[in-house]
């Protein structure tokens, strides 16, 4: 195969994200037009606005990452790369609309990739100017936990998935993005909850954890209406309150809740991903999504990881988010295994990452 120069594309939830990557993983250009802002007011996203958001920057940013990468002919590419699911339905329509164009026009093979194994893939990627450094070694188990995904998969190789456990209700970012309103937190939650965490002191707060038996399932929902009582009884309304205005709250009472629950979260995913680690001899640990940017559930991942001698691959933050490079990353190997899509290619909202 030549360098594996591949155009990627990613717009499944509320990024317009086009990169360019080479071997499946070195970043030559990553571009990135964020909708946290557009989506702020609303405290979540609004499909429709999201898709229209996409329409108007796709096209810039195409243009932006092919100016980094210094792509002046299409021939300098290998295939072009698209997200085809899951996601919301008009968003991931941008993207795979702008993808088939390109592809098409100029003669390139089209890759379909899963959202979901991006996250996995973002674990192979270097910045442009960074050393190389080894990359994860198979057998391998990753979790990747975002605002709409939270499972733990084993790969045994390239493109091979097993899935060993996942969310039987909510994620956890979801669940982060919620409490965050309930406390009076901006949103995104999950940033909001670890800043207003780290002004804790008393830490005499405690929020269940739902371990779900021997399995390496989750559940956060409980958690969520553990949250709302325990707000509830801060601001000295019944627990059945149904209307709760998390402003009205102490920045002690807020600081304290935010550590209660994010330690509640943080110690069903670490220990569940290590124990997975344990019992499946894995050689290397990938941790992605969303909420992978949250520095105290790396650093727990990774004192764990380090007594046990295998190492833990965590993307930089800004990887660990919606991204297109991590797409390129994995359309790499699809394109290795002759994966292509074709004419019919279209937007599957509800695709899973294993049947």
């Amino acid at each position: 195969m030549s360098s594996g120069r591949i155009l990627a594309v990613e717009s499944s939830c509320d990024e317009t994200a086009v990169a360019v990557v080479e071997g499946g993983r070195r970043i030559v250009a990553s571009v990135i037009a964020s909708q946290v802002q557009l989506h702020s007011a609303t405290g979540g996203i609004v499909p429709e606005v999201a898709a229209r958001a996409h329409l108007r920057w796709m096209i810039p940013v195409l243009d932006e990452a092919r100016t980094r990468a210094g792509i002046d002919d299409w021939s300098d590419l290998d295939a072009v790369a698209v997200t085809e699911g899951p996601g919301l339905a008009g968003s991931l329509l941008v993207g795979i609309t702008m993808a088939k164009t390109v592809a098409w026009s100029v003669g390139l093979p089209l890759v379909p990739v899963n959202h979901l194994e991006g996250h996995i893939y973002a674990a192979w990627l270097l910045d442009p100017d960074e050393e190389v450094k080894p990359a994860p070694q198979f057998p391998l188990v990753a979790l990747v936990v975002s605002g709409g995904h939270t499972f733990i998969v084993e790969m045994e190789d390239h493109i091979t998935y097993r899935l060993l456990g996942q969310t039987v209700d909510d994620a956890a970012g979801e669940a982060f993005d919620k409490v965050g309103r309930l406390l009076g937190l901006s949103y995104p939650g999950g940033p909001a909850i670890m800043k207003a965490a780290a002004g804790a002191t008393t830490h005499d707060r405690r929020f269940p954890r739902a371990w779900m038996g021997d399995s390496y399932d989750f559940s956060f929902s409980g958690l969520k209406t553990a949250a709302r009582h325990e707000v509830a009884g801060a601001l000295g309304l019944p627990p059945e309150a149904r209307e709760l205005d998390g402003s009205d709250l102490s920045d002690d009472d807020v600081a304290e809740l935010a550590w209660a629950f994010q330690e509640s979260v943080v110690d069903v995913l670490s220990s569940k991903l290590l124990r997975a680690a344990r019992e499946l001899d894995a050689r290397s640990i990938i941790l992605g999504g969303g909420v992978a940017a949250n520095a105290v559930l790396r650093e727990r991942i990774d004192e764990g990881a380090r007594g046990m001698g295998v190492p833990l691959i965590v993307p930089r933050p800004g990887l660990c988010t919606d991204n297109a490079a991590m797409i390129g990353a994995a359309a790499y190997h699809r394109l290795e295994a002759g994966v292509r899509g074709d004419r019919s290619l279209d937007a599957r909202p509800s695709l899973k990452l294993v049947v």
